[in-house]
């Protein structure tokens, strides 16, 4: 009998979101926080969905919050609802973007200072009839939207693994270190070590979400066994060198960062063989290599060193 509970019942979306969300977190007041909204409402929606079925769904005065076998198994074929319901919604929008020959492209900031804006004017220029909207996300966020069709092809700087999304290496650039103008190492001659900046204040991002590019530049502290005093997080790479311009620590960058010229800052190479930063773009599987799902490949070689 239960079996056909979305069959024969006419339930609305937002109640089966609700019920969902309250299975899930085990608790009425955590799932109210989830969903946004006030925890009596939560409640009326829940106790309405159990009198529309004729079934108790979940157990009186559990704490936390049980289910009762009916409501298991509504538990379970709501998820199939739901997620069904997202990936029409999804599909519909990725139709609705092809009607309108729009790609979105979601990026990372750093790629910006590389070859990304090349890639966007030499696409515009090959289809001058496609709208093309960019999106600054980080990698992670960029595998959600990816998903969820709200980009159709990212720029990134993160190794991942997920069946859902095709990655692709595009290039390799090295790590510089970005120093306040008058710091003693602008002195030296060469590239610095690791060593040479390990007693400074690190400076590093984005501090959310992770793992991130932060986190490659910490392994590399970790990997040499050094710790510096302080670490400072901080969102965006712009924050962080102008906290470097204020002589608040130092930053690792990527190479391609060096054109952007910022008053205060300068930048010296690392003679670090595991100081690497790469350009990853990533797409859905089977649009990667199609035409009108994604621009052309960044330019590799020598071309991509700053000048």
């Amino acid at each position: 009998m239960v079996g056909t509970i979305l069959g024969r019942y006419r339930l609305e979306l937002r109640q089966l979101r609700y019920f969902a969300a309250v299975a899930r977190e085990r608790n009425f007041t955590r799932a109210a926080e989830t969903l946004r909204i006030a925890q009596p409402p939560l409640s009326r929606q829940i106790q309405q969905l159990e009198e529309e079925l004729g079934v108790w769904l979940v157990e009186r005065g559990s704490r936390p919050v049980r289910l009762t076998e009916a409501g298991q198994i509504l538990y379970e074929q709501a998820l199939q609802v739901l997620g069904r319901v997202e990936e029409i919604k999804a599909l519909t929008r990725r139709l609705q973007d092809a009607a309108r020959l729009r790609i979105s492209i979601g990026f990372v900031a750093s790629t910006l200072y590389g070859r990304l804006p090349d890639v966007v004017r030499r696409y515009r220029a090959a289809r001058p009839g496609v709208e093309i909207k960019l999106i600054e996300l980080t990698t992670f966020e960029q595998i959600a939207a990816l998903k969820e069709g709200r980009i159709d092809v990212g720029f990134g700087r993160i190794r991942f693994d997920d069946p859902a999304v095709e990655q692709l290496l595009l290039r390799t650039e090295k790590m510089i270190a970005a120093l306040p103008s008058g710091h003693p190492l602008l002195a030296r001659e060469g590239p610095l070590r690791l060593n040479d900046i390990a007693g400074e204040v690190l400076i590093v991002y984005p501090s959310a979400p992770r793992p991130s590019y932060a986190d490659q530049v910490l392994a590399l502290y970790r990997e040499r066994e050094l710790q510096p005093p302080a670490v400072h997080e901080v969102r965006e790479m712009q924050t962080a060198l102008g906290l470097v311009a204020a002589q608040s620590g130092i930053c690792l960058v990527p190479a391609s960062v060096e054109r952007f010229r910022r008053d205060n800052v300068e930048y010296r190479p690392l003679d670090e063989e595991k100081a690497m930063a790469t350009v990853e773009t990533q797409a859905v599987p089977g649009e990667m290599k199609d035409p009108t799902a994604a621009p052309p490949e960044e330019p590799k070689g020598e071309e991509d060193k700053p000048s």
